[in-house]
């Protein structure tokens, strides 16, 4: 229950005003992300890791914050990304000059230490820029204490985190304030901050030449060419997001937290842990492309899960391995018409689908040689938990109320047949059997007369979900699924975007967004048909959804042709990726 406002004990920070989800950007290392707004104010960060406390928390209504902006007021404001990386550069036009700022998270990351780099240079004229540095862990409640300047360097500590600022010595620290100072450059200057933040005492010098040396090749070695894709661009673009989500560990975070579905819906999730299903939809749509390293990572992780934990298997994780809490309120404002739930509540459901994407993810993997001893143990397990649990109901993709739901079961079949493709003997029997059971029962209750599936055996509705099978050609004795994807597109598209299924008495996109996630999904469903034309309208229109930053929210307002949601989220920069290679004819999978 969200908490009333006379509980909260905290204010918005009134220097970091919010903007429309669109407008921001994300640094990320694998090991923790920071939101940029469009004007030069980090106002999301958690340190040292995705899980924990946030040292600037003013997205959603906390203290803290990292600004670097001109003096100007007068100023407009744009950016974009360096290809195939998550170095994004800023760029402010004032009336007298233009400035760009270069920004990312230091690579190769450190799990306990983190490294943010700006670099302000000035193209044309000359600009005075302001800096502002107020670190506050614990969600806004602490302060750094025992700040000094030491040989140009700041230092200051709170909450077992020791801040470290290189690049402003004429900055002034106030205790209430943190650190505020500016400087001016000439047409052609150019200059450096270097912020670490540290669970530990760290001595290594703040050289920002060799940082940004290494950062650039960390990323040049990281994303793979996609000239031969579909929308090349933002294919290497959709790659460089699950490489900047995805930790040392092996763990793919979902994206950021508590950002608002629907204004005052009281839908607003912490999506900074490892779900098991999206880190499957991501290493599958990199496995399409080719044995890539997130492959190695998506498989590594999703079987130490599963042979950890067996039939209690999570959905989600942190990036550790750790259980995810369960949701509790910061008492902050939050993010306009949200609020600040921390925490996962889904972290404690019993997903079915999860094992099907699972014994995919490892039969892709087997494809490219890349089956490891562990992952054919954990998929040996996997196998035996879909044996004993397949027949009872399960919180399914959405994760909603424990039902019989279709897209669970079929999920599992196309797992089960994977495996038994790339397994010798008689463990592809035994999979192939299983798949058979669990397919002839789930046709038994949950195909319709007319040759469609229904959503749950107790639900004759449209489900979206039903569209993922299909799409990586797991064919279920239902035809060839045209009659589910024409049923699905006529009673959930509108305007050429896709909802995931009906609110009974609820207009379309009144209860909540378009799921990009379902557009991608309608448009390789669409491919699988043949329709060539169609697959490429779906693809097009779901890829056009995102802000400036090229940044995908999980749901799109199609009215108002805004993002909902946290972002950037993971899954659906997978099934863009996941989509530009099976369009162009170049998947390296069935």
């Amino acid at each position: 229950m969200r908490d009333s406002d006379d509980q909260r004990t905290a204010a918005p920070d009134p220097f970091c005003p919010p903007w429309a989800l669109r407008e921001y950007a994300e640094l990320a290392d694998g090991e923790r992300g920071a939101v940029l707004d469009p004007r030069g104010r980090i106002v999301w960060l958690c340190a040292p890791r995705w899980h924990d406390d946030a040292v600037f928390s003013a997205l959603i209504g906390g203290a803290g914050h990292f600004t670097v902006e001109p003096a100007d007021p007068w100023h407009v404001w744009g950016g974009s990304y360096e290809e195939g990386t998550l170095i994004r550069v800023s760029r402010w036009v004032t009336s007298e000059s233009v400035i760009e700022c270069r920004e990312a998270l230091a690579l190769p990351a450190r799990t306990d230490r983190l490294v943010l780099l700006r670099r302000m240079r000035v193209q044309r004229g000359e600009a005075r820029l302001c800096l502002d540095l107020d670190p506050r862990p614990g969600f806004g409640e602490g302060r750094m204490r025992g700040a000094r300047r030491e040989d140009g360097v700041w230092t200051a500590g709170a909450r077992g985190l020791r801040m470290r600022l290189a690049g402003a010595p004429e900055a002034v620290w106030r205790e209430s304030a943190g650190l505020r100072g500016t400087f001016r450059l000439r047409e052609g200057e150019t200059h450096d901050l270097v912020l670490e933040l540290a669970a530990g005492q760290e001595s290594a010098p703040l050289d920002a030449d060799a940082l940004w040396r290494d950062t650039e090749r960390e990323w040049r070695r990281a994303v793979p060419d996609c000239s031969r894709l579909a929308a090349p661009r933002d294919a290497r673009h959709a790659y460089a997001v699950l490489r900047g989500l995805t930790s040392v560990s092996g763990g793919m975070v979902a994206a950021t937290t508590s950002l608002p579905e629907r204004a005052g819906g009281g839908r607003n999730y912490d999506y900074r842990y490892a779900w098991l299903r999206d880190q499957c939809y991501a290493g599958l749509a990199v496995a399409a492309h080719g044995p890539h390293p997130l492959v190695d990572d998506a498989v590594r992780f999703v079987a130490e899960r599963i042979l950890e934990d067996g039939d209690k298997v999570r959905p989600a994780y942190t990036v550790d391995g750790q259980p995810v809490g369960g949701e509790r309120s910061l008492r902050l404002p939050g993010y306009p018409g949200g609020t600040d739930h921390i925490g996962n509540d889904a972290g404690a459901q019993f997903q079915l689908d999860t094992f099907g994407e699972a014994l995919q993810l490892f039969a892709a993997a087997a494809v490219h040689d890349l089956l490891t001893e562990d992952a054919r143990r954990a998929a040996a397990v996997a196998v035996d938990v879909v044996e004993r649990q397949w027949l009872k109901p399960d919180a399914g993709l959405w994760e909603l109320e424990e039902r019989w739901w279709t897209h669970s079961r079929l999920s599992v079949v196309c797992g089960l047949r994977r495996m038994a493709a790339v397994l010798p003997g008689r463990e592809g029997r035994r999979c192939d059997a299983l798949a058979d059971a669990v397919l002839r029962e789930t046709r038994r209750r949950c195909l319709a007369p007319d040759g469609r599936w229904r959503r749950a055996d107790d639900d004759e509705g449209p489900e979206a979900a039903l569209l993922v099978p299909m799409a990586r050609d797991c064919v279920f004795g239902d035809g060839d699924g045209a009659a589910t994807r024409a049923y699905v597109e006529s009673r959930l598209a509108e305007d050429g975007h896709l909802f995931r299924f009906e609110h009974p008495g609820v207009p379309l996109g009144d209860a909540e967004g378009a799921f990009l996630l379902c557009g991608f999904m309608m448009a390789l469903a669409t491919h699988r048909l043949g329709d060539e034309v169609g697959a490429f309208r779906w693809f097009e229109r779901t890829r056009a959804a995102c802000g400036p930053p090229g940044l995908f929210a999980e749901e799109y307002d199609v009215r108002r042709r805004q993002l909902r949601g946290n972002l950037p989220q993971a899954f659906v920069h997978a099934m863009l990726l996941e989509c530009a290679v099976r369009l162009a004819g170049e998947s390296a999978l069935p």
